[in-house]
Order: C-alpha cells, then structure tokens, then sequence
C-alpha cells in the first residue's frame, strides 16, 4: 500500500501529522480540483485508488476512487459521492472495512468452488451417468438432499464471516 495525504489544510500542520502517523507524501494546500486531478492521474498510473474523506471538497475525489470512503461524521455530499461510508470518524476503520471486504471476497471463492463442485459430481449422477458402469440413478429424494447439504456447507462457510472479522 501506498498512502499520500491530500489536504486543504496547511502544509505545516498536514506534514507535522502525516510524520506522526508515518505518510512520506504529503499534498497540502490542495485545491478540491487538485484532490481529483490527483485520484484520477493515480488510476491512469496503473494504481486501484481508495480515497477517505469527509467534506464537500472531497466529493469529486472520493467520486473518482475506486474505492470512495466517507466519514459518517461529514456532510452528505460526501457520503452521497462514496461507496463505503465509515459509521465512525475512525481513520482504523479503514483497515477493518479493508479486511471484512478482504474475507468476504475469499468467502464467495470458497463458495463458489463449493458449489460448482457440487454441480460437477452430484448432477451427472444423479442424471444416471453411473448407470452404463452398473451403477444406478440417484432417487430425486437423496438428490434433493444432496442439494441441501450443498446449500448448508455454503451458508455455513458464509456464517464463518461474523467470527472472523469482528
């Protein structure tokens, strides 16, 4: 990750807190137009922008992020412009949203592997594939609740995410 501060603030206090918080570039002074020239010179750049922010001057840069990120606390026009809006005006909420949206992308894969393996075994036989090989059909009964063991194991997998990520 990359992290860079685009502010209107001073340059003085923007740099006094981007060394705290360890951010070695700083754009200070920035004009609103600034803000989205650079979120959108970064993507043209090749790099998947996710930009916080929490005013009016922050709207056409959270809008042109691919990821936009609101603070609940700011103005709607804000959280009107961004895709994720943070409940909070926690900067470490950023990195939960970042880690819950991590865990849920692995999730939908495992279920989707779970689900086209299902599909890939269970279906021919139940179709009778078996049949020229001295096996037999699958009664529609067992299919039926072949299918809801595949439904459960994916829900299951699903409900794993409450524990994981809190």
């Amino acid at each position: 990750l990359h992290l860079a501060m685009l502010t209107g603030d001073a340059r003085l206090s923007a740099e006094k807190i981007a060394s705290e918080i360890g951010i070695s570039e700083v754009m200070a002074d920035v004009l609103p137009a600034d803000k989205h020239t650079a979120v959108v010179g970064w993507k043209a750049a090749g790099r998947t922008v996710a930009m916080v922010g929490d005013g009016i001057n922050d709207a056409p840069a959270l809008a042109a992020a691919d990821v936009g990120i609101a603070m609940g606390t700011g103005t709607d026009v804000a959280i009107a412009a961004a895709a994720i809006t943070l409940v909070r005006a926690d900067l470490r909420l950023v990195v939960v949203a970042r880690e819950r949206s991590r865990a849920t992308m692995r999730t939908i894969r495992q279920n989707l592997i779970l689900a086209f393996a299902y599909n890939i075994i269970a279906v021919p036989i139940a179709a009778g594939v078996l049949v020229p090989f001295g096996g037999g059909f699958l009664a529609p009964v067992w299919a039926a609740v072949a299918m809801s063991v595949s439904s459960l194991a994916v829900v299951l997998n699903s409900l794993r995410l409450g524990r994981t990520v809190e």
